[in-house]
C-alpha cells in the first residue's frame, strides 16, 4: 500500500464508489493517513486527492445514490481524523439530518452555513437565509463561515460568527470549523439550516443534535431532474419552513454608483479551475467586442497579484488604446458584487459573478466550461427571471464561442 500514490489512491476509491463497490477500508485508512502526515508536503498532496479528486468527484455528478457513498467513505475519514467520533455513529446520524422534515421546536437562534465559496453563498445560502427571515422573525438570525462570505451579507441585520476555510487546505485545517461550531451550535434553542457546507463536510459532522440540524443536500434531493440549485433550494425551504418564494440576494456594506448606464461588468475568474477558460484570443475579443458596441468596461481584476489579475492585465495591455478606456475594479468580490447590481450587462465565465447577476435580474452571458457532467451544468447555471444567455463549451473552436458570445451578448441587450 506504500507504494501507491494518494492520487491512484483517490481515483481506485471514486472508481468504487461510482462501480457501487464498498470501497476497500485500507483504501480509506491509507489515504486519510497520508493526508494527516506531519509531512505538510505529503499531507497536502494527499488532502487535494481526497477533496479535489474523491469528495468533489462525488458531490459533483449530483447522482442521489453517490450521497450514501459519500457519508459512508467521509464518516470514516471523520473518525480517524477527529477523536472521539464513531464512523457508524456519524452515517446514522447523517440519515437523520438529511431527511427533509419541519423543524421540532422554535428556536432562539438560527445559524445558516457559508458553503465558502461565494456563487454557492448567492445561489443558495441566501435564499435558506431569505426564508429563515421570514419563517424565524422573533429569532436571532446567524451567518457562519469565511469573513470573506460574510461581506457579501454585513449590510443586513444578521449576526455573523466567523468560521474560516480554506479550501486548499489540509484535512487537519479543513476539519478545523467543527470545533468552534460545536461550541457555538450544540445548546438548547438553536437550530442549523445547513445548505450543504463545507463547515460540516457535507452533512457529516455532529456540530448539534441531530434533531436541531437540518441539511439541504443538494447533491441527491433535485433527484434526476435537470432543476438548477437555486430552484431546488426554493422547494426545499418549502417544504421544510413551508416558505414559498425565497429568493437569493445580498447585502453589501458596499454601495457604488455607475457612469451611464451602458456598464457591462465582466469577471474572467475560473475559482482555481483552468477547465472554466476559453483559450485566448476570447477574452481580448470579448473585451473588444464590448467597447466596440458601446459598452463601457468595468473588468474585475480578482485577487491582487494572483493568475487572474495578471492574466487580465495582460489582456488590457494587448487592446492598446482601446484597454485604456477599460476601469479595473481591484476590490473585494462584494465591492465589484455591488457594482454588478447597477451594471447594465454582466459577461463571464462560471463564478459568483453570474449569480449575483441573476439575483439581481441583470442581464447576463455566462461562458460555462469545465463541467464533469450535464447534470453539473444543469445545477449550476444562473437562474433568474432576467434575460440571460448560456453557452456551454463543449468543445467549439475559439472562433465559434467568440460568434457566440457576440450574438448572446446581443440578444440579452435587446432584452431577449
Amino acid at each position: 500500500m506504500e507504494s501507491i500514490s494518494p492520487a491512484r489512491l483517490a481515483t481506485a476509491l471514486l472508481d468504487d464508489c461510482l462501480a457501487g463497490r464498498e470501497p476497500a477500508a485500507e483504501r480509506v485508512e491509507w489515504l486519510t493517513a497520508l493526508a494527516l502526515d506531519e509531512d505538510e508536503a505529503v499531507a497536502l498532496i494527499a488532502s487535494r486527492s481526497l477533496f479535489g479528486t474523491l469528495v468533489e468527484g462525488l458531490a459533483d455528478r449530483f447522482e442521489p445514490a453517490l450521497c450514501d457513498a459519500y457519508a459512508n467513505l467521509f464518516s470514516r475519514v471523520a473518525a480517524q481524523a477527529v477523536p472521539g467520533l464513531d464512523s457508524a455513529v456519524l452515517e446514522t446520524r447523517y440519515q437523520e439530518v438529511r431527511r427533509v422534515r419541519p423543524p421540532a421546536f422554535e428556536p432562539a437562534d438560527v445559524y445558516v452555513l457559508s458553503r465558502v465559496t461565494l456563487g454557492a453563498d448567492i445561489a443558495v445560502t441566501s435564499i435558506l437565509m431569505d426564508a429563515a427571515r421570514q419563517r424565524f422573525p422573533t429569532a436571532r438570525l446567524w451567518f457562519a463561515g469565511p469573513r470573506k462570505a460574510w461581506e457579501l451579507f454585513e449590510g443586513s441585520s444578521w449576526s455573523f460568527l466567523e468560521v474560516p476555510y480554506g479550501r486548499t487546505a489540509l484535512l487537519r485545517d479543513r476539519l478545523g470549523a467543527f470545533e468552534p461550531l460545536r461550541q457555538a451550535l450544540d445548546r438548547p434553542g438553536v437550530l442549523l439550516l445547513d445548505p450543504d457546507s463545507r463547515l460540516t463536510q457535507l452533512g457529516v459532522l455532529p456540530v448539534c443534535a441531530a434533531t436541531a440540524h437540518h441539511l439541504f443536500e443538494s447533491r441527491g434531493f433535485g433527484g434526476e431532474s435537470g432543476a438548477t440549485l437555486p430552484a431546488l433550494a426554493r422547494e426545499w425551504v418549502r417544504r421544510t419552513l413551508a416558505i414559498e418564494g425565497a429568493e437569493p440576494w445580498f447585502h453589501p456594506r458596499l454601495s457604488h454608483a455607475l457612469p451611464g448606464e451602458r456598464v457591462a461588468a465582466v469577471s474572467f475568474g475560473i475559482g482555481e479551475n483552468p477547465a472554466k477558460r476559453v483559450d485566448d484570443p476570447f477574452e481580448e475579443q470579448t473585451l473588444r467586442f464590448l467597447l466596440d458596441s458601446g459598452w463601457q468596461v468595468l473588468l474585475d481584476t480578482g485577487a491582487p497579484g494572483g493568475e487572474e489579475d495578471r492574466r487580465v492585465r495582460s489582456t488590457v495591455a494587448r487592446l492598446g488604446a482601446a484597454g485604456q478606456t477599460i476601469a479595473l475594479h481591484e476590490g473585494s468580490f462584494a465591492s465589484f458584487a455591488a457594482f454588478i447590481a447597477g451594471a447594465g450587462l454582466y459577461v463571464g465565465y462560471d463564478s459568483a459573478g453570474q449569480h449575483v447577476a441573476a439575483a439581481l435580474d441583470v442581464p447576463l452571458v455566462s461562458i460555462f466550461g469545465g463541467f464533469s457532467c450535464e447534470r453539473m451544468r444543469q445545477r449550476w447555471q444562473p437562474d433568474g427571471p432576467g434575460a440571460k444567455r448560456i453557452i456551454a463549451v463543449r468543445g467549439q473552436s475559439v472562433a465559434e464561442l467568440i460568434e457566440q458570445m457576440r450574438a448572446a451578448v446581443g440578444a440579452v441587450a435587446a432584452g431577449s
